[in-house]
C-alpha cells in the first residue's frame, strides 16, 4: 500500500510545483495496456488468490515484470521512462535470481513492523537469499508498514522527472518580448544603409548641393582620389602594352 501512497505523492506534487495533470494526455503512450494487465495479475496473486501453486504464482510474477519492461522500453523516448526502466531491471534481475521472489532482509521487516503470513508473497524472506543487496532491504515504517529496494527508490525517481517534465506548463514570457526587439522592417533598412560621405542616398553633412559642390572640387584637385571603372583600368592596360 506505501508503494501506492507514494505513487499518488507523486501525482500530487504535479500542481503544488504549477503544473497541469491534464497535460498528461498529450503522450502518446505505446502498449498502454500492459503496465495495467501487470498490475491486475499482481493483484490477483498476492491479495485475491495467495494460495495455491507457488511455482504458478512464481512464473506469473516473473511474466509481470517482462510485461512492465516491455512497455517501458516501448516508451524509452519519454523523459524519465529509462530511470524507471533502470529501477524496474534491478528488481527483475533480484527476482529472477530467487526464482520468482523478491529477497527481503528481516532486519528491514522487523523495523518496518511487518509479519508474513501465509501463502504466496511477492517480497519476502528467504532463507539463503540471492543479490539480497538489490531486495527489499529499506524499511519503510508507519501506518502503512513496507520494505523498499533501491529499485523501488529508482522507479519514484523516474516517476517525478516524467511528471514534473510532462506536466509542466509552456512558458510565454520570451514570446512577448520579441516583436519589441526584432522592430520593424524599415527600421532595420535604416540600420543597413551606408552612412559617410560617398553615400549617395544621404549627405554627410548638412548644406545638400553646396556639400556635393565641395566633394567634386576636392576630387578635381586630387585626381587619385576618383575611383575608376574596369573599362578605364582596362584602356590604361592597352595603352601600357602599345607604348612597349
Amino acid at each position: 500500500m506505501i508503494l501506492i501512497a507514494l505513487a499518488i505523492l507523486c501525482v500530487i506534487s504535479v500542481p503544488l510545483t504549477g503544473g497541469s495533470i491534464a497535460l498528461l494526455a498529450q503522450l502518446r503512450l505505446r502498449w498502454v495496456w500492459a503496465a495495467p494487465f501487470a498490475l491486475a495479475a499482481q493483484v490477483v496473486i498476492v491479495t485475491i488468490a495467495p494460495s495455491g501453486n507457488a511455482t504458478l504464482h512464481e512464473a506469473i510474477h516473473v511474466a509481470t515484470y517482462a510485461l512492465v519492461l516491455s512497455f517501458l522500453w516501448a516508451n524509452r523516448h519519454i523523459a524519465g521512462m529509462r530511470i524507471i526502466g533502470a529501477g524496474s531491471l534491478s528488481n527483475s534481475v533480484a527476482i529472477i535470481a530467487n526464482g520468482g521472489v523478491m529477497p527481503a532482509s528481516r532486519t528491514a521487516q522487523r523495523i518496518a513492523g511487518l509479519k508474513e503470513g501465509g501463502g504466496f508473497h511477492n517480497s519476502a524472506a528467504l532463507l539463503h537469499p540471492h543479490l539480497l543487496w538489490l531486495g527489499d532491504i529499506i524499511p519503510a515504517p508507519g501506518p502503512l508498514p513496507n520494505v523498499l529496494s533501491i529499485g523501488d527508490c529508482t522507479i519514484f525517481t523516474g516517476m517525478l522527472i516524467l511528471l514534473h517534465i510532462a506536466c509542466r506548463r509552456p512558458s510565454t514570457g520570451n514570446a512577448a518580448v520579441a516583436p519589441a526587439a526584432v522592430g520593424s522592417p524599415a527600421d532595420r533598412d535604416g540600420a543597413l544603409r551606408p552612412t559617410g560621405r560617398h553615400s549617395h542616398d544621404a549627405p554627410a553633412v548638412e548644406g545638400g548641393e553646396g556639400a556635393t559642390s565641395a566633394d567634386e572640387d576636392m576630387r578635381s584637385a586630387n585626381p587619385s582620389n576618383v575611383s575608376r571603372s574596369p573599362s578605364d583600368h582596362a584602356g590604361e592596360v592597352v595603352v601600357s602594352a602599345n607604348i612597349s
